[in-house]
């Protein structure tokens, strides 16, 4: 190899003689990404190689787009959702069909590790999934409540509103999976029955963000446009739940100084955890510590019908008082 390249192996699928191995190579390991941290490519992949079984149970089999960086934080960001040229061919992908442009897309589809760190090998700092799944793509599995701060909302409210959500799933009967957005906000995922489509999910998401703004209306809002949501507020984004609309998965770094990371917690951390704690230098000791929080989640799937009926009622009902 040459001075300015790594090799990686780590594990690849079972093959008929055992278990396989993948190498990537990683070129240029030394290039500072994330400069007022002095982190470098090498250090990103090490950060994913060590929580890889959360971040592939996070983008399993899902379209993912890739949040580039070819030269550090301190170059430009590339959005990219056809997969980079030059990939193994054991690298995976999903065909993606986009009406505005009338082609379909290849984007990638996490099956394994060495897709993930193959993906770092091109740059790629943040990984941003759909919530649904190849074989079934129009049709979510993953509801997302995305809790958005606006610029005058401290910490404290994002808490509360998390934990009236988290009180709401539980008169439902649905377990909610806690993370930081690895910025100012708070996601909760949950798994649902993939019977609906975007459309169905939305309205359904919305119809849960109307009703925490019942409850929290000092704190919580739905007002669509952002020129009239009270500053002060959290914003429930139900529209993360429209078609190829992404947010950062579960142990995703984020495009931060300090290189934050998108972590999942327990309810009981809910209180007390402060995001820029969890970054790519603190999380692998947490994970090793912890383990995917995450795992159980596809153990119960939800259905959406109490919601879905919800918003029946309420784009039924004229005083409704939201964009």
């Amino acid at each position: 190899m040459s001075a300015d390249a790594v090799e990686l192996v780590v594990p690849g699928p079972p093959g008929p003689g055992g278990d396989t191995t993948r190498t990537i190579r990683l070129s240029s390991p030394d290039r500072v990404y994330f400069p007022d941290a002095g982190l470098t490519k090498a250090d990103l992949a090490r950060y994913y190689r060590s929580v890889g079984p959360g971040i592939v149970r996070a983008l399993d089999r899902r379209p993912t787009m890739l949040h580039r960086f070819p030269k550090g934080l301190a170059g430009p960001k590339v959005h990219q959702k056809k997969l980079p040229a030059g990939a193994p061919d054991w690298v995976q992908t999903v065909g993606i069909y986009f009406p505005r442009y009338r082609r379909t897309v290849d984007e990638l589809c996490v099956t394994e590790l060495g897709a993930v760190l193959w993906a770092v090998q091109m740059s790629t700092v943040e990984f941003h999934p759909w919530n649904s799944r190849r074989g079934a793509v129009e049709f979510p599995d993953e509801w997302r409540i995305d809790l958005d701060p606006m610029p005058d909302c401290d910490l404290a409210r994002v808490r509360t509103v998390a934990a009236a959500a988290g009180e709401l799933l539980d008169e439902l009967g649905i377990v909610g999976y806690l993370k930081t957005s690895g910025g100012r906000g708070l996601h909760i995922y949950v798994r649902i029955e993939p019977e609906w489509g975007f459309a169905d999910v939305r309205r359904a998401a919305r119809a849960f963000g109307r009703e925490l703004t019942r409850r929290r209306p000092d704190d919580a809002t739905v007002t669509w446009w952002r020129k009239d949501r009270d500053p002060s507020k959290v914003f429930v984004d139900f529209n993360q739940n429209a078609r190829d609309h992404t947010m950062a998965a579960a142990y995703s770094v984020r495009s931060t100084p300090i290189a934050t990371v998108s972590a999942p917690l327990t309810w009981s951390e809910l209180e007390d955890a402060e995001p820029d704690d969890f970054t790519v230098q603190t999380m692998p000791d947490r994970f090793a510590r912890v383990g995917d929080l995450f795992a159980p989640i596809d153990d119960v799937a939800y259905r959406l019908d109490t919601l879905l009926e919800w918003a029946e009622r309420d784009e039924a009902n004229d005083d409704v008082a939201d964009a």
